[in-house]
């Protein structure tokens, strides 16, 4: 029988952590910001989109893969736009395998720099699981300190498509979502389809959602992320983006497990959980 492997590699001069569960299942782990940017099902392809673009400095935030979001999401704060955790170097903190997966852990703790924009102590641990056809990503928050703070977070997940204009976002009807410069709205369509710039925040989306593809689909759940955030920046705004193609979004889509349409308040010594699987089908 074939073993886990977790082995450590530079990944476009970054350093990184390559996982492969005994089926085959890969996936590679940034430092920098404890960033997803690999995930390919065992005997599948790959499911994240990473932009040929994107800038691999160990400073600026990457395009594509999973960035991770913490303390604040976009410019609702007054650090900087979705906060500093993805720019930041993680540690990590534990890597496992077994006789069906590969696992590692990774951890953020507040420094001098973190509290120059953010003035908490905490710890963030974000671990990945990957076995078969599922991916598990769970993000844990912990205040460290002697004061509550209150944090939104958001795991960025931007999912590689054949081609975004042929497929369907089932699971969010009758959900009220932000858009931006609109009224809140209700989605009262049978699936989201994807034909123009969108940016909206479902709040209080179902657990499960199912993305459709042609010839291939994708099941995503969470736990402990009550809202939903679906993204692409389409023409227009994709060729105002210097990491990204001109035609980049035709080939992603964010489907962000997230908590940020109400911030949440943590007390001193207390911990947060969020979750979120996919499952290749």
């Amino acid at each position: 029988m074939t073993e886990a492997r977790i082995d450590p590699l530079q990944f476009h001069g970054q350093p990184a952590l390559s996982l492969t569960a005994p089926d085959g299942a890969k996936a590679v782990i940034l430092l920098h910001g404890a960033h997803l940017v690999s995930w390919i099902p065992a005997g599948g392809a790959e499911r994240l989109y990473l932009s040929e673009r994107a800038v691999f400095d160990g400073k600026s935030a990457v395009r594509g893969g999973v960035p991770i979001i913490f303390p604040q999401f976009a410019e609702r704060g007054s650090g900087p736009r979705h906060g500093f955790a993805r720019t930041r170097p993680w540690q990590v903190e534990l890597t496992r395998g077994g006789v069906d997966f590969a696992l590692a852990s990774f951890t953020l703790r507040a420094d001098a720099e973190t509290r120059s924009l953010w003035p908490h102590d905490f710890r963030a641990e974000f671990t990945v699981s990957l076995s078969g056809a599922r991916l598990d990503m769970e993000l844990d928050i912990a205040n460290t300190g002697t004061r509550p703070f209150q944090f939104s977070c958001a795991l960025h997940s931007y999912l590689r498509v054949a081609d975004v204009e042929t497929v369907r976002l089932e699971g969010l009807q009758g959900v009220r979502y932000e858009s931006a410069g609109a009224a809140v709205r209700r989605d009262n369509g049978h699936a989201v389809i994807v034909d123009d710039e969108i940016d909206r925040i479902y709040c209080g989306a179902p657990d499960t959602l199912l993305l459709r593809e042609p010839h291939r689909a994708l099941a995503l759940q969470s736990e402990n992320f009550p809202d939903v955030v679906v993204w692409n920046p389409w023409e227009v705004q994709c060729r105002r983006m210097a990491d990204m193609p001109a035609d980049g979004f035709r080939r992603m889509l964010c489907i962000e497990a997230a908590r940020v349409a109400q911030p949440l308040e943590l007390a001193a010594g207390a911990e947060w959980c969020g979750r979120q699987c996919l499952v290749a089908v």
